[in-house]
């Protein structure tokens, strides 16, 4: 009896980890399969709500005024944290932080100064200062360069939901301002769509 139920056991795990397989996949076919297992926001949205919305500025009137002021010298730009307003706990929020910085400073349009990177500089310049550091290599105190425009955001998800049939609008919205005036530069949306249907026996 021992040995039927051991085969047994064998021939279940043999079939079980020969039944996995593995490939690599275009950005575009990662989506398209992500769609057949979940319908929350993956990669793909990431990348196409961060291209929508640079485009999005690229036209509008707001920010072609804006960047006219400054001559063609790149303006600084802050770039504060997009916030999860979604229902989500472990939404990915520091992908679409992450993308807008990679995608802004590909744009060479802006000298960025990222929160991150803002407080470990900081850090590391009050250290150079507290007279551990020689004096000859010392970057002062006050020499850093002050942001002329920064970017602030929020992530927002409504389901609608009947059925067993859900649309989820994922919804990304991000403001421009000017530090030194306060005055709103920009402001732009960019929205993502997911529809899924639930089977009575599952999905």
């Amino acid at each position: 009896m021992r040995l039927i139920i051991s085969s047994f056991l064998c021939f279940f795990l043999f079939t079980s980890c020969s039944s996995f397989k593995a490939q690599r996949v275009s950005a575009e076919k990662s989506d398209d399969l992500a769609m057949e297992i979940t319908d929350n926001w993956v990669a793909a949205d990431t990348t196409k709500v961060v291209q929508d919305i640079l485009k999005q500025l690229q036209t509008h009137k707001g920010y072609q005024r804006g960047m006219s002021k400054f001559s063609g010298k790149p303006p600084a730009l802050f770039i504060g944290e997009v916030q999860n307003e979604t229902s989500a706990p472990y939404f990915p929020i520091s992908e679409i932080n992450d993308e807008l910085l990679n995608e802004f400073s590909a744009s060479g349009e802006f000298q960025l100064v990222d929160v991150q990177a803002r407080s470990s500089l900081l850090k590391e310049i009050t250290y150079q200062n507290d007279g551990m550091v020689d004096s000859a290599t010392v970057k002062e105190i006050g020499r850093q360069t002050g942001a002329d425009w920064i970017i602030f955001g929020s992530v927002y998800m409504k389901p609608e939901k009947r059925d067993g049939k859900t649309i989820k609008e994922y919804s990304v919205n991000l403001r421009m301002t000017d530090i030194q005036s306060g005055l709103e530069v920009a402001r732009v949306r960019s929205k993502i769509y997911k529809y899924s249907k639930q089977n009575s026996s599952g999905w």
